[in-house]
């Protein structure tokens, strides 16, 4: 009878012994200690916690001084931060394609670059924003020069983003799951179960993925601190009220207007006549002769029944006069 007996909790026993000695390996900064863990892998829980107890601390992400208490001491003065800047400038010229064109020479000339642009309008509507990438370290005289291709700034906003301490967090992060994997890596070389091939294999797929996430967060970052991005909107110089006045006032163009709005008029009553003619007047005609008709049956009808009128009955019998007063005696004066 075999004398090893499987537990249901041994593969996740491996796995965690697995990654406890990963962890060994990469505090110790290196595989020289592989041989000495590599034992424990398939057997139990405590042989990885007697490894543990031999093996030394992994060292800490320290200052510069090596003595580290967690967190990573940055000086201000230091070239190596990492600010990313962001601005809007708004700018009025004499003429936008020309100011559009001169932008991108200077910012080319600053070994920057031209990201995106749009145009709107025209005449004297017409706009246009460049979006631009540029040098951190010229920044400022991306700014100025851009400043001297306008008849007047209309509006200057910039802003600051320190992510040192973010690229720093993720630099140590780096470090620590690279060397995660070389343990890992070493392990797999002297793993012989499929278990625990499998387990390893699992945590290498898992600590790569972490890897090269990491690394796309720390270079975009880098990236958007190496070169600061500007927003440029050009516009045309508003021309004076009564130079704008005296354009909108053209004597031929009214002429034209009103010779327009008389036709307009024109057409509209020649459309109602022909209208009236061809509709209402032959409603209107009939309708007329059918009032005229009722009007003399009605007429007719009140007639007839009038006294004395022919058809109608005899007459009733006057009622008798009252008798005469007697005359009263004539007196002499």
């Amino acid at each position: 009878m075999n004398g090893s007996v499987n537990h249901p909790d041994g593969p996740r026993a491996r796995r965690a012994v697995i990654l406890v000695v990963a962890g060994l390996l990469a505090g110790c900064g290196g595989a020289g200690a592989a041989p000495q863990i590599l034992g424990t892998v398939g057997s139990s829980v405590g042989g990885g916690d007697r490894a543990a107890a031999t093996a030394a601390p992994a060292p800490e992400f320290g200052s510069a001084d090596g003595q580290s208490n967690g967190n990573a001491v940055l000086d201000a003065a230091r070239p190596e931060l990492l600010i990313i800047k962001t601005g809007n400038l708004e700018l009025q010229v004499e003429a936008v394609d020309t100011a559009v064109e001169a932008a991108a020479a200077r910012i080319t000339a600053l070994g920057g670059y031209v990201s995106g642009s749009e145009q709107v309008g025209e005449g004297e509507d017409v706009s246009a924003t460049i979006t631009c990438r540029i040098p951190a370290e010229a920044w400022d005289q991306a700014l100025e020069q851009l400043r001297g291709l306008a008849l007047k700034v209309v509006s200057e906003r910039t802003g600051t983003e320190d992510v040192t301490g973010q690229v720093v967090d993720l630099r140590a992060r780096i470090t620590n799951l690279q060397a995660t994997e070389k343990a890992l890596q070493a392990i797999m070389t002297q793993a012989t179960k499929i278990s625990d091939v499998l387990a390893v294999q699992s945590e290498l797929t898992t600590v790569r993925g972490q890897i090269e996430e990491a690394t796309a967060q720390r270079q975009h970052l880098e990236q958007q601190a190496a070169y600061s991005t500007l927003t440029v909107r050009f516009s045309l110089q508003p021309e004076p009220a009564v130079v704008a006045s005296q354009k909108k006032f053209d004597p031929g163009n009214e002429v034209d207007q009103a010779s327009a709005r008389l036709v307009e008029v024109l057409q509209g009553l020649a459309t109602a006549g022909i209208w009236f003619g061809i509709v209402w007047l032959p409603i209107l005609i009939v309708v007329g002769i059918l009032a005229l008709i009722v009007v003399f049956v009605v007429r007719r009808r009140v007639g007839a029944e009038e006294p004395g009128a022919p058809g109608a009955g005899p007459l009733p019998p006057l009622p008798p006069l009252p008798p005469a007063e007697p005359a009263a005696p004539a007196t002499g004066g």
